[in-house]
């Protein structure tokens, strides 16, 4: 097996390849193209869009099936102050119906990974990270607003100051007490929104972190960003669950 690693081989052509078994992961098919291609049994889970197949674009598609499967999803992309206040009250009672889930697991299942995606341990404490980058840092203007549990996507290049602890262990009433304390803060900021401070832009970021320094973008972008990832990522603890679960 080849393993290809943190290489770029954008413009690369394959001819008579065969990728039977393989598995892509944080990887990046902007503008790819594909011919005469065999697909069977194919699971793709990203971020799909202007996605053309045999002539059709089915990123709507995609899109209307799974606001149909779950039609609160379609709330997590508010236009209006009293629209985030609704999301966020599903935000919180979904995680905390999926928090149920997980105290009655042994405590040791929450450190273990499934098909080498995230614990659920380490997907709590990258929403707190998450939390940290789009509404303290960008949104509030702190800084270094990392706790030391706080943890990045796996592709993120080390950041001066930033946490990168991989081997931290803590419990989950740890974590929950710290996702507790950046959730309020959440609800804080949305609270408080009017439709001139949605359209605002945040301060240029300070310092190294992420987002980048001098980064600046709507308040709407970083509240946003910061529901889609509470949305799938509590997808994917939900998966994850049902795997461990049957354990």
């Amino acid at each position: 097996m080849t393993d290809f690693s943190e290489q770029d081989l954008s413009g690369a052509r394959f001819r008579m390849v065969r990728l039977a078994g393989a598995r892509f992961r944080d990887v990046d098919f902007f503008q790819a193209r594909m011919r005469g291609v065999w697909m069977s049994d194919v699971d793709i889970d990203g971020e799909v869009r202007n996605l053309v197949i045999n002539g059709v674009d089915v990123a709507p598609l995609i899109e209307a099936e799974l606001d149909r499967r779950d039609p609160r999803r379609a709330l997590m992309r508010p236009t209006t102050p009293e629209g985030y206040v609704a999301a966020w009250d599903v935000v919180e009672r979904i995680w905390d119906e999926t928090a149920g889930r997980a105290r009655r697991l042994d405590p040791a299942l929450l450190h273990e990974r499934v098909d080498d995606e995230w614990s659920f341990i380490e997907t709590l404490r990258h929403l707190v990270f998450a939390t940290d980058a789009w509404v303290r840092r960008a949104i509030g203007g702190q800084a270094s607003p990392w706790h030391p549990l706080d943890l990045p996507w796996d592709g993120m290049p080390p950041t001066p100051g930033v946490p990168w602890d991989r081997a931290a262990r803590p419990s989950l009433d740890e974590v929950l007490a710290l996702r507790a304390d950046r959730m309020s803060g959440v609800r804080a900021v949305i609270a408080g929104l009017t439709p001139e401070s949605l359209a605002a832009r945040t301060p240029p970021a300070q310092g190294p972190g992420w987002p980048a320094e001098n980064d600046s973008y709507t308040v709407s972008e970083c509240l946003l960003t910061v529901l889609n990832e509470e949305w799938q990522h509590r997808l994917y603890a939900e998966r994850d669950l049902d795997a461990l679960t049957t354990r």
